[in-house]
């Protein structure tokens, strides 16, 4: 089975998208510019939460949310939103908004007061947000890319030499390995991020994307198909190989990922199914390179091939010169705070079903932390454990690319002697 975890889309008309839902403008200065949106107390039956813009009253009205003080008074596990976030901070910035996105404080911590167990609990609508509102984001970066520093004393180097990656997988490893599958986030340096796009910047990077895939050649070539457009055959022909994804999920949708779903969401595919691109599922592109079997090298060569065609195939459709959101510090911008810097996960499904019968998922997982590496079910984050995992690269930040496959290698060899000695 193909390594994509999100097997379907969900099939949303325009008539049910967030457009059809009354816009609820509590003041004249709003916490929340760009798309429509409700808030949590006049969501009626007609709002899809899994999906539509859904604000808490309070940040509605730019009020700091009491929600976040019960939160904070519970005692319970906060998200690294609420654990950084205070009133002060919230008042310090409360009346300032970001020149692209319009972003605002109150945006950008709405998804962690809605969802108290949302892990990072904020998103970024532009890469002005990181700076702006550094007293929020600089302590949920820190703890999450933990030694990373945003004192200015680090820097974040983006190297993609398959060169550099210095060791193999053993033999054992390999023939233990179902696919490989290395993904990349990127973001265009001349748009917003899409928390906050609407519908009709969406479709502008859609458009725009499709005039550099037609530029693609040899193993890269492929087909672009829109959400709104594909036939049914062609639905059912992205089902049945475990590419398209679905937009479905709460906590993405209160940062603003999903509105106006599914306009300006797209899929491409290379003629071999093994270079893909989704376009505006959360980030402007997820580029990923992926085959059966543990190749690891050949699949790091051909996502290092497609990132650059891509870049240049917009530098030469657009004319613009800085093509990828990135910064000196942060790497490569992304949405979610989680995925600066490489905003790559590199991951082998591996079966190792008498290691999962013995020690567990937990422990399994346990032990790839200590190797900076994550163990996650074979569909994805909180998917069932039967005979195989997903093991992947955990840090992002402050690392280089070629490095951090050889983290996720280390970890599948170390899996690998441990499933045979079991």
């Amino acid at each position: 089975m193909w390594f994509i975890s999100c097997a379907f889309v969900t099939s949303r008309t325009s008539s049910e998208s967030p457009a059809a839902v009354t816009t609820v403008v509590p003041q004249a200065e709003p916490a929340m510019s760009g798309p429509n949106y409700v808030t949590q107390s006049t969501a009626g039956s007609d709002t899809d939460p899994f999906f539509d813009l859904i604000l808490n009253d309070d940040l509605a009205n730019n009020a700091w949310p009491t929600k976040l003080t019960e939160y904070k008074n519970s005692g319970d596990k906060l998200s690294l939103m609420g654990q950084a976030m205070t009133p002060e901070i919230f008042d310090k910035y409360k009346d300032k908004k970001t020149k692209s996105a319009g972003w605002t404080i109150a945006r950008a911590i709405n998804t962690g007061t809605c969802y108290p167990t949302s892990f990072v609990g904020c998103h970024a609508g532009d890469l002005e947000s990181y700076h702006l509102y550094s007293d929020l984001y600089t302590p949920v970066i820190e703890n999450y890319h933990v030694g990373y520093k945003l004192d200015g004393s680090m820097k974040h180097i983006t190297d993609m030499d398959v060169s550099k990656i210095e060791i193999d997988l053993t033999p054992d490893a390999k023939s233990k390995i179902i696919s490989t599958r290395i993904r990349v986030a990127r973001n265009l340096a001349f748009f917003p991020l899409n928390p906050g796009n609407g519908r009709e910047r969406r479709e502008e990077i859609a458009s725009l994307l499709q005039k550099v895939f037609d530029t693609l050649e040899g193993d890269l070539a492929g087909t672009m198909y829109l959400h709104t457009s594909m036939t049914a055959e062609q639905t059912q022909q992205l089902v049945d190989d475990h590419f398209l994804f679905r937009g479905k999920d709460k906590m993405q949708a209160a940062s603003g990922y999903h509105v106006q779903w599914p306009h300006g969401r797209g899929i491409f595919h290379s003629h071999s199914k093994e270079f893909l691109c989704w376009i505006n599922e959360g980030d402007h592109i997820r580029i990923i390179s992926m085959e059966k079997g543990g190749d690891v090298k050949r699949v790091f060569e051909r996502l290092s091939r497609g990132i650059k065609a891509i870049e240049d195939g917009v530098r030469k459709v657009t004319g613009e010169a800085n093509i990828f959101m990135s910064d000196p510090v942060l790497g490569m911008v992304t949405c979610c705070p989680s995925n600066l810097g490489t905003a790559m996960r590199g991951s082998v499904h591996i079966l190792v079903p008498k290691l999962i019968a013995s020690l567990g998922f937990e422990k399994l997982d346990e032990i790839a932390r200590t190797m900076n590496c994550q163990v996650r079910g074979s569909s994805g984050e909180h998917s069932e454990v039967v005979d195989r995992i997903d093991i992947s690269n955990w840090r992002r930040l402050g690392f280089k690319e070629c490095d951090l496959i050889q983290d996720m290698i280390r970890c599948v060899n170390k899996m690998a002697e441990m499933e045979d000695n079991a």
